[in-house]
């Protein structure tokens, strides 16, 4: 009989026809005269089931001598089974040792989180972890077919700058030959000039941050997805915004069924998350924090705690928009009708997530740019192609930035950033 190299995901294409996987051995227990292999691949989980009786002598031996994370090709029969998570099983008929793991590290005991990052490289072997990468996975996916089936363009921004107009305090200082250079944190200016030339643009990249920082929604080395859009205002960027988002999560839901159910999330609250989204001025959120019980003055930025307590009152992420001028970033367009505030939006997560995106309409006219280059003390030297964009040809534009790894946590239903990355830059971490 021939037999099929196949992985645990297309078993269920081979049903009661013999296959061959490559794997490893998650975990083993035994009954009897019967032994029961928890395989992985990478593709999934399955189970495997050796009885001695149907099997050779030196393929249940070999069965007898698997540990933890020992690799091999195993054979056999592909049955359905509805009690697996899956709904299939193996019924093994052979079994080749590749490799013999020794004293693996990561039991299914408890552990605590330092060794656990000590030991990600490994850590990312669970059932847990795994699920997690794979949503990420699927979330790039969605972006990426949100913003391409739309008619934008993937642009990558560099990521040595020679310097930022936010300021250079929280950046990663290097040398680029002779000169200064900073690792990027965000593509945003280079995209607008990406818009200028291509009408829609995405970005999609690593970005750094060199903030001192320890909360459970801060990495030190993160990926946005930066889209610029020309002839595009404020109120058609908001609409843009709540369509990604919604976009992404049920595409989430249609794919990752079984991850999400590994990660026990409830999934009713993510299936809720379709456009529109709530909105609710900078003003209106003073006020409702002020009736809750926050000492909170107009002018100052939101902190977690204020973010969590106004997306409590929903059950879908909200727009929170028009900031003060003075508290945001110099390129944001002033609204017309008061200029005090800016034509802007952060999007906050339901369930204390926070803010997933910030964006705002960008000034187009060369005069305010202008003034606030002066306003700011920003060098006109490292960034007059910056002031051309004004210069030569401006129009209404708008923009946001997604940052990827809040996002995960939110569908993920997560308590920290950290299991969001393969492998996490934090304050203190930089192995492995």
């Amino acid at each position: 009989m021939s037999r099929t190299l196949c992985t645990i995901r297309e078993a269920g294409k081979h049903v009661e026809q013999p296959v061959t996987i490559g794997c490893w051995l998650h975990n083993i227990r035994s009954s009897g005269k019967i032994r029961f292999l928890q395989l992985r691949d990478g593709s999934g989980f399955m189970q495997g089931v050796v009885v001695k009786s149907e099997v050779s002598e030196e393929v249940w031996e070999n069965a007898g001598k698997l540990t933890q994370e020992s690799s091999l090709y195993i054979t056999g029969i592909v049955k359905e089974d509805t009690r697996s998570k899956g709904g299939y099983e193996l019924t093994v008929t052979g079994l080749e040792i590749i490799q013999i793991a020794s004293e693996y590290p990561i039991t299914p005991k408890e552990h605590g989180v330092d060794f656990l990052m000590d030991h990600r490289h490994l850590w990312i072997r669970s059932p847990r972890q795994r699920a997690i990468l794979v949503v990420r996975a699927q979330i790039i996916r969605a972006v990426q077919e949100f913003f391409d089936e739309r008619g934008f363009h993937l642009v990558d921004p560099p990521i040595l700058t020679p310097s930022s107009c936010e300021g250079t305090t929280n950046l990663f200082h290097t040398k680029y030959f002779e000169e200064d250079a900073y690792l990027t944190q965000s593509g945003q200016l280079y995209m607008e000039a990406a818009a200028m030339a291509l009408g829609r643009v995405y970005s999609f990249g690593p970005t750094f941050r060199a903030e001192k920082s320890k909360t459970r929604r801060h990495l030190i080395e993160f990926w946005m997805i930066e889209p610029e859009m020309a002839f595009v205002t404020h109120e058609e960027n908001l609409e843009i915004q709540e369509q990604f988002v919604s976009h992404v999560v049920q595409s989430v839901l249609k794919n990752c069924r079984k991850e999400l159910e590994t990660l026990e999330r409830d999934i009713s609250k993510l299936e809720n998350i379709q456009a529109p989204f709530p909105r609710i001025t900078y003003d209106e959120a003073v006020e409702f924090l002020k009736k809750n019980g926050h000492e909170f003055e107009w002018g100052e930025d939101f902190g977690a705690p204020h973010e969590t307590a106004i997306a409590q009152s929903y059950d879908k992420p909200v727009f929170i928009t028009h900031y003060p001028t003075e508290i945001k970033a110099f390129y944001m367009k002033p609204d017309p009708s008061r200029p005090e505030v800016v034509l802007c939006a952060d999007m906050i997560a339901p369930e204390g997530y926070g803010e997933i995106i910030g964006g705002s309409q960008r000034i187009d006219d060369p005069e305010l740019m202008e003034e606030r280059f002066l306003q700011h003390e920003l060098s006109k030297e490292a960034y007059q192609w910056y002031l051309d964009l004004r210069k030569y040809g401006s129009v209404p534009h708008s923009g946001f930035g997604l940052g990827l790894e809040r996002t995960v946590a939110w569908i993920c239903g997560l308590d920290h950033v950290r299991e969001t990355i393969p492998f996490p830059r934090l304050l203190y971490r930089l192995y492995p």
